[in-house]
């Protein structure tokens, strides 16, 4: 089993750190800063295995070369990227073998062209998915479109209802705030508010958060949904007809929200 910790970084960033039990050696997801890497491996007498990133993003990958300055580790990344520090590059389907675990890599360009997540099953479905999926959220579409988005979210509704889901910022008020514009009669948001904002007022990470969850609060992962896109055509003011065109509009009144 792996254990996951964060790192917190910048104003709203998570660092993931990922360990086994009985080992002092770890794996980071996204180091965007350096020092809090390097603090948290003095801190707690432990050693950097790998580097994985999810795509080219600076704050995902901003510490990457003062990491590898004095250390000779794989660094786990998308093939065609922006980013060259990689030294294993990824494509769709690929997995690889690290800390005693496979990790199985899934493209997911949306957010950015180059996106891409790191899924784990050892008996605890664990997803790395970066700026893709946030809880009750999505990523920007910097580079991409909102049929590939749209692809992402129908990859994470295939994964099992308990996969951990761990992503890259601490956006899930601002996101759930939205959601309730979305869907304003849905329980399930109104009962995670409650719920983020008790975490956040003792200063914890709202996240991890799960694929189950997401399904019930998450407005891009339910573009099926008549509330859904009923709301999707009162903002764009026209009826949508399919699932891209939902997610096109709730994505572009996120934008403006």
């Amino acid at each position: 089993m792996l254990t996951i910790t964060p790192i917190p970084a910048f104003t709203d960033n998570y660092i993931w750190a990922i360990s086994t039990a009985g080992e002092n050696k770890i794996a980071v997801v996204d180091p965007g800063d350096a020092q809090v890497v390097e603090n948290y491996l003095s801190d707690n007498n432990l050693t950097l295995a790998a580097i994985l990133i999810t795509h080219h993003h600076h704050d995902h990958t901003g510490g990457v070369a003062e990491l590898m300055a004095h250390r000779d580790i794989p660094v786990y990344g998308p093939s065609d990227s922006p980013f060259k520090g990689s030294t294993v590059k990824l494509r769709n389907n690929d997995q690889f073998e690290l800390l005693g675990n496979t990790f199985s890599v899934r493209e997911i360009p949306g957010h950015t062209l180059d996106h891409i997540s790191y899924w784990v099953n050892n008996g605890q479905s664990q997803l790395f998915c970066g700026d893709t999926l946030f809880l009750a959220g999505c990523g920007r579409l910097f580079e991409g479109t909102p049929k590939q988005m749209l692809q992402a979210m129908d990859y994470f509704n295939t994964l099992s209802d308990n996969t951990e889901v761990y992503c890259t910022h601490e956006y899930s008020l601002a996101n759930l705030d939205f959601a309730a514009a979305v869907e304003p009669d849905n329980n399930d948001i109104q009962l995670t508010i409650q719920r983020c904002k008790q975490l956040r007022e003792q200063n914890k990470p709202t996240l991890p958060t799960s694929i189950a969850e997401e399904k019930k609060i998450n407005p891009f992962m339910r573009t099926q949904h008549v509330s859904i896109v009923h709301a999707a055509g009162l903002f764009s003011a026209k009826k949508p007809h399919s699932a891209v065109e939902v997610l096109a509009a709730i994505r572009e009144w996120k934008n403006q929200f």
